[in-house]
């Protein structure tokens, strides 16, 4: 994967500087972040977070992998991370933990009190193949990695509690199967929808509201401190998964899918229904057994995660129902054709 274009004056100096050998950032580079706004909307901020948190993945083409771990830019990454944090908390108070047995419960409130538009209705049943390839377009960004970020959890946990995550995350990882794999699953519905399916293809035009859905996994799978909350987020994420995901296997079908197009969303129909008792019971539940104090962690982290996929269907919809692409172009406008063709056209063979 290719560094991305800059989106402001920090992504534009850490693009740059990952361009050479590892070496210090410009003093003060870190105070160039804005600090009015929204810092989820933000897309300096949003995006220097995700080249930074992709050091850890897999990261860029060209790139001296020894960025990863170079001081300054640690210290860049804690300074967009304390803006992002900030704002997230402001939208999501931290409770008081409930009594381990209630967090099941608990998780269960949070999804049924959710009020989010539905954009798995609106793909269902009234998107064009055009909205429906821009959807697939902005999950890709997390479905090309699917799992990776719950997976710096595993050796933050014990006993039964690191098991049923590793159940989970066998599951998401194939049982053991490359081609069985949920992300190659997608990169072949990607494919017939004929996308370009090579990992972060369509980074520069997704917009902030997309990559603050994807950092916030990074930020709390990468920070021990937060582990709680990368549960809470994972076991809403299967807990609101499997009814969306019926829906756009058959808005694909609608649109001329053929079973291998919907075989990614087939697939987490039943896998994510079992995912769902294992992520809120064993996992939540057992982990808050384990660590009473934790529960309010938990429960921030899953409200944090149904906050922001909620800001993201509704940013979508909002265009959608404009007439307009929910996607920026390469230049940084709305509907811009990607690298001289547009990211949107008819369904593939």
């Amino acid at each position: 994967m290719r560094l991305p274009l800059a989106r402001g004056p920090v992504s534009d100096t850490l693009t740059a500087m990952l361009s050479g050998p590892p070496r210090d950032l410009p003093a003060g580079t870190w105070r160039e972040l804005s600090t009015t706004g929204d810092a989820c909307t933000d897309e300096d901020l949003q995006l220097s977070l995700h080249i930074c948190y992709e050091l850890h993945y897999r990261g860029f083409d060209g790139v001296d992998e020894r960025w990863e771990w170079q001081p300054s830019l640690l210290s860049l990454r804690h300074a967009a991370e304390e803006r992002f944090e900030e704002a997230l908390r402001a939208m999501v108070p931290v409770q008081a933990p409930p009594p381990p047995q209630e967090v099941p419960h608990a998780l269960t409130a949070l999804v049924d009190a959710d009020d989010s538009p539905s954009l798995s209705k609106f793909l269902t049943s009234r998107a064009t193949i055009e909205q429906f390839r821009e959807f697939v377009i902005h999950r890709s960004i997390y479905h090309q990695r699917e799992a990776d970020p719950h997976t710096w959890a595993i050796p933050r946990l014990a006993g039964r509690v690191k098991a049923a995550l590793v159940e989970i995350q066998s599951d998401e990882y194939g049982g053991g199967r490359a081609e069985r794999m949920h992300a190659e699953l997608f990169r072949a519905t990607m494919r017939k929808l004929d996308l370009d399916d090579s990992y972060g293809a369509y980074l520069d035009v997704v917009p902030a509201v997309t990559l603050a859905t994807n950092n916030l996994m990074s930020l709390f799978g990468l920070h021990r401190r937060l582990r709680g909350a990368i549960l809470g987020q994972l076991a809403v994420f299967e807990m609101t998964s499997s009814l969306p995901n019926r829906r756009y296997g058959n808005g694909l079908r609608r649109l001329g899918g053929d079973a291998a197009a919907t075989r990614f969303y087939d697939e987490h129909v039943e896998a994510d229904a079992v995912h769902e008792q294992i992520a809120a019971y064993d996992l939540c539940g057992g982990f808050c057994g384990q660590e009473p104090r934790q529960g309010a962690t938990v429960l921030f982290g899953a409200a944090c995660a149904l906050e922001l996929d909620g800001r993201f269907a509704g940013y979508v919809l909002d265009r959608w129902r404009a007439g307009q692409s929910s996607l920026r172009g390469a230049g940084g406008e709305a509907d811009a054709p990607l690298n001289g063709r547009s990211p949107v056209g008819a369904l593939g063979a």
